[in-house]
Order: C-alpha cells, then sequence, then structure tokens
C-alpha cells in the first residue's frame, strides 16, 4: 500500500476524500508471496502499468455490470495502474447481432467516461496515455478479442477505430470469416478477408492482436502485418502446453517483427489446481529468454475490482461454464476458476513487480514488463 501522503498526490483530485478513505481501508500491502516479507518494488510509483486484457469489473465471470460501482472506482484509483486493454466488442461467431452489441457497449463505456472524468480517461494516443499517468486516471484503450462485430464489411474497421477502437484481436477461440480461434482443429490459417483487415488494420493504425489465434492463423497474422503485433495475453507453451499459449518459434517471431508478448493470470498456467504468481512469473521469465527484455508485458485477462469467490461465486462459475461449454469456445482448464488467488487484489500489478524483483529481474526489465513495451508499441503501432 501506498503511503497515504503520496496515494493522495496521485488520485486526490481523481475521488472524493470519502472514496479515498474507503480505497486505502480494502486494498492489501504488496507483501511477498508467501506472506512473511513485506515488499515493495520502489519504481512502481513512476512506472506506466499498462494491463493489455483488463477491465475496472470482472468479466470473465460477470458479477457486477455498468454503471461502476463506488468500490469499482476506488480499485481502479487505488491499483495504480496507467491504462487497460478494455473489451468492448462482442466475441464468439455464434454471438447474436454482433455488431449492433458492440455499438452498444462502447456507448454504455462512454457513459461511464464522461460520468466518470476525474477517475477514467479516453486512450487513443500514447498522449491520452501519458496524460493518463500523469492525472492518476485510468485509461481506457477500447479493444475487441474478435472481429465478429465487422462480419465481412473491412470498411467497418474505420467505423470503430473512429469510435476510439485501437486493438482488435483477429479471432476468439472459434473459427470465423477471418481465420481459426485456438481451439478449431482445422488450424486453417488467415482467410483472404483476414489479409484484408490485417492490411486495413495497418493503415488505420490498429494493433493487430493475436492471443486467441490458432497457430497457423497466428503466425500468418504476423507475417502478413505490416506493422508490429501484440499477444496481449497468452502463455508460454514451453512452461505448460495448453491451447491457449503459443510456443517458442511463435513468441521468437512476434518478438523479431518488434511485437510485444503479454503473460495472463488464468488457470492455463499450469497443469492442475489454482494458478499461482509463481506461475506467472515463470511464463514472464521464459518470455524474456526466448523474446528479449523488449518484448514482454502483461495481460492479465482479470477485473482490478476482485474476483468475490465467496457465495453464490460457486453457481456463477458452473453457469459460465456450461454457457461458454455450449457456445464451443471453452478451453481446458476452465474448470478451474479464472484467476490467481495470490494477485487477486487491486494492486496485483505492485506485488508482481515485487515478486520479479526477490526472484532478480533488474529495474529495468521490470518497468519494461509493466507496461514500457506496450507504452514502444503503442507508439509505434497507432495513428
Amino acid at each position: 500500500m501506498l503511503p497515504r501522503r503520496d496515494f493522495v498526490k496521485v488520485a486526490a483530485a481523481a475521488v472524493a476524500p470519502a472514496a479515498l478513505d474507503r480505497a486505502m481501508a480494502h486494498v492489501p500491502a504488496p507483501t511477498a508471496i508467501d506472506g512473511t516479507v513485506p515488499l515493495r518494488w520502489p519504481g512502481y510509483r513512476d512506472a506506466v502499468v499498462i494491463d493489455a486484457l483488463a477491465s475496472p469489473i470482472q468479466f470473465n465471470i460477470p458479477q457486477a455490470d455498468l454503471p461502476l460501482r463506488p468500490a469499482d472506482l476506488e480499485n481502479a484509483v487505488a491499483s495504480g495502474i496507467t491504462a487497460v486493454n478494455l473489451t468492448v466488442g462482442v466475441v464468439g461467431s455464434a454471438a447474436p447481432d454482433p455488431f449492433e452489441g458492440t455499438v452498444a457497449r462502447i456507448a454504455a463505456w462512454e457513459r461511464e467516461v464522461d460520468a466518470n472524468p476525474r477517475v477514467l480517461r479516453r486512450v487513443r494516443s500514447t498522449a491520452d496515455l501519458s496524460d493518463a499517468k500523469e492525472t492518476g486516471r485510468l485509461g481506457l484503450i477500447y479493444g475487441f478479442q474478435d472481429t465478429v462485430p465487422m462480419g465481412s464489411d473491412v470498411q467497418r474497421l474505420a467505423l470503430f477505430h473512429g469510435l476510439g477502437v485501437r486493438i482488435i484481436q483477429l479471432t476468439y477461440n472459434d473459427r470465423n470469416l477471418v481465420g481459426d480461434g485456438s481451439l478449431e482443429p482445422g488450424d486453417a490459417g488467415l482467410s483472404r478477408l483476414g489479409h484484408a483487415m490485417v492490411e486495413r488494420m495497418n493503415d488505420l493504425g490498429i494493433l493487430v492482436d493475436l492471443s486467441h489465434c490458432g497457430a497457423r492463423t497466428t503466425t500468418e497474422g504476423i507475417r502478413a502485418s505490416k506493422a508490429p503485433v501484440a499477444l496481449t495475453h497468452t502463455g508460454c507453451s514451453a512452461v505448460f502446453a495448453h491451447p491457449r499459449n503459443k510456443d517458442d518459434a511463435t513468441l521468437r517471431l512476434t518478438a523479431d517483427r518488434g511485437g510485444v508478448v503479454g503473460i495472463y493470470f488464468m488457470p492455463f498456467l499450469n497443469p492442475a489446481g489454482p494458478p499461482t504468481a509463481e506461475d506467472v512469473a515463470r511464463h514472464v521469465e521464459h518470455a524474456l529468454e526466448v523474446c528479449g527484455e523488449d518484448h514482454v508485458g502483461i495481460g492479465s485477462d482479470q477485473g482490478i475490482t476482485p474476483l468475490d469467490v465467496s457465495p453464490p461465486f460457486p453457481t456463477q462459475f458452473a453457469a459460465v461454464a456450461a454457457r461458454r461449454q455450449a457456445m464451443g469456445i471453452a478451453a481446458p482448464r476452465e474448470d478451474t476458476a479464472p484467476y490467481v488467488p495470490d494477485l487477486n487484489h487491486p494492486r496485483r500489478m505492485d506485488t508482481l513487480a515485487d515478486l520479479m524483483a526477490s526472484r532478480g529481474l533488474g529495474d529495468r526489465v521490470i518497468e519494461k514488463v509493466l507496461g514500457g513495451n506496450f507504452t514502444r508499441l503503442f507508439g509505434e503501432v497507432w495513428r
């Protein structure tokens, strides 16, 4: 936990004093993973911290909807996160009316930013990102995890770019008109429409995301893009083999083309039981070894507001798991709750920074992983 004087310096303009008191009261102090030795990586307060797949609220197991609650806003400020890649697009080829649903989601988040200007900041450029950091607000980078909102109309990319979308993942886990997702056994690769989508995204300055794509679609997407790409939220197959994780050749190709690999906080990091922060660190370290220090970041795939695992969570979890199975988009290990228990708090990125420091990573590398690398990538891609 930041000292009160430091927290107020960063966030006094963001929330009312009563909200600050509540935020400070329920945000845990960063500690060693074994809970014994208080830690604090000294660079966290000054670092630009980017979570390349996240939201102020839970979204894998939805526990609250918009409008944001006071606790959600307090958590956003307390987190110290500069900006998140916020999914505003509908996912899954079976989803009804993905275009209209996506426009409605963007409108809903626009209302949230307008209603909470001292806490939230639209991010459409690196200048906006810098302003979010300077003012202590949480930057929202609108992103898609699927291209189904475009259908077969490449021109819709310009429309969504105009609405603030800056990151688009080509496929979710299943097949769409652009290519195959990571759960498709055919692994057919990038379609002609997919090539056209990538070309138009490059022209507009939209970051190509290949996290959920199948192996061939991922490789072909990297090679088709004139700009560096991202794997915003994934893991390393060499550490744990899983359809959602990427092999070393893919990680290396991403880095060789200037891209960034974000490591997630999901059960796809280990073979059994809840994943731990140590599991996250192992994947980060492997990615650093393969990609180099300029090409690794974090995309937690989590809400900043912690996942509430008390009842009725088991019922919620079972319902979401059954729905995803019925849609054909559920990956292996989705029978395990989608979170890392020892990082299930708003200051999770702070705690991860401490862990990386305790495992011998230097300050320069930690700062790059926390957000420096994604900041560089955004600057190279966005228009």
